[in-house]
């Protein structure tokens, strides 16, 4: 999902508060089902990105808890992504390998 213009600092710190609670964070991962959510930062010419990757049992399923979710972390969560990111679309995985 495509960062807003002007919010590249407020990224870092929503990673760097995420990270300082993360046993917050994966407590909602497990109430959702995750068992794994990674987000990478990406810069090009057209500009910052946020790129996730998820894997859960049913990410459907995921989302619809995380959005009803209670947890003051996910409220952070979702004010954030609000404030600073436009809608994304979902990109079509072609590879994904476990052992």
């Amino acid at each position: 999902m495509r960062i807003k213009s002007g919010s590249l600092d407020a990224v870092r710190e929503w990673a760097k508060t995420l990270n300082s609670r993360r046993e917050e964070a994966l407590a909602t991962l497990r109430d959702e089902s995750v068992s794994v959510e990674s987000v990478f930062l990406e810069s090009t010419s057209e500009g910052d990105f946020l790129i996730y990757y998820m894997r859960g049992a049913d990410l459907a399923g995921s989302r619809t808890i995380a959005a009803a979710s209670k947890h003051s972390i996910d409220a952070y969560h979702r004010e954030f992504m609000r404030k600073h990111t436009e809608p994304g679309v979902p990109l079509e995985m072609l590879l994904d390998l476990e052992t």
